[in-house]
């Protein structure tokens, strides 16, 4: 979600020309998102089931980020619809890895299962920062910073950013699939 949400302020404030300002009001759709869903992780758990809640919205996350690699350079609505999905996703796989690892764990190792939670989180906010600063400090010459560009750095700006979503899309893809993977064995294991 992290490398997202950079991708999207570069997209917006270098390639669009918006205001930080501006481009803080255009993430408001995820912010939303995430305020207004929970309500509804629970019961969408419920109705679906653990299982299933885990893959659809990790689902959701990996064509959040495709939508947002591909389409971002094309219209804000893309980015709207890959900032909701994101956001949607993350708030239910959230809360539905949260509590699997929580009622793995006994009573009094709870503590370590959270900080454990908050630790990966912030490890994997850290990498995909770190993926999308990386592709594009190897793309775009000079710095990133807005200001005047030429077609010519617009266009490597547009492709890093287009680059540095498609491998992050790869790199959740491959997680999911790792994770799914994983899930299956151990239900055919038990």
């Amino acid at each position: 979600m992290s490398g997202l949400l950079y991708l999207t302020t570069l997209q917006l404030q270098s390639a669009r020309g918006w205001t930080p300002a501006a481009a803080a009001i255009g993430m408001l759709p995820m912010v939303a998102v995430l305020l207004v869903g929970g309500r509804s992780v629970g019961p969408f758990v419920q109705r679906v089931g653990t299982g299933t809640a885990a893959w659809t919205s990790a689902g959701a996350v990996v064509l959040g980020l495709a939508v947002g690699a591909l389409g971002g350079r094309v219209g804000y609505g893309w980015t709207v619809a890959a900032l909701v999905l994101v956001g949607a996703g993350m708030r239910v796989v959230g809360a539905v890895a949260g509590t699997e690892v929580l009622q793995g764990l006994p009573s009094d190792r709870t503590s370590v299962g959270a900080a454990l939670v908050d630790t990966a989180s912030e490890v994997a906010t850290g990498v995909g920062t770190a993926v999308v600063g990386t592709v594009l400090a190897a793309v775009v010459p000079g710095s990133i910073v807005p200001g005047a560009w030429t077609p010519g750095r617009l266009a490597a700006l547009q492709d890093g950013l287009t680059l540095a979503g498609l491998l992050l899309t790869a790199v959740a893809a491959v997680l999911v699939g790792c994770g799914l993977a994983r899930a299956h064995r151990g239900r055919v294991a038990a």
